[in-house]
């Protein structure tokens, strides 16, 4: 189960999750993101935990110059470890 609690004050609109993200919630996460703030965070203090989807959508929420805060660590490495993987197949498919 995930928990969105959302927090707007002027131009910054704060999302602390809490539970599970999911592949299924990502477009909850993504509505509740959605409005007229310029800078957004999304606060990772209370998540338990997230699959491979998620993963990628974190990634895409820090290309998207969301910030990220209060990461667990394992969450973290995964992401890493993501974009690692995302590189390596980059560069092999250009030689």
């Amino acid at each position: 189960m995930l928990r969105i609690e959302k927090e707007s004050e002027g131009c910054v609109t704060r999302l602390l999750l809490s539970g599970r993200i999911q592949s299924d919630r990502i477009a909850y996460i993504r509505s509740a993101m959605n409005d007229s703030s310029r800078h957004k965070i999304l606060d990772l203090s209370e998540v338990t935990l997230v699959d491979v989807a998620a993963v990628r959508f974190l990634i895409s929420c820090e290309k998207e110059g969301i910030e990220l805060v209060e990461c667990p660590p394992y969450v973290h490495e995964w992401m890493l470890r993501e974009r690692a993987e995302g590189a390596e197949l980059g560069s092999s498919d250009a030689t």
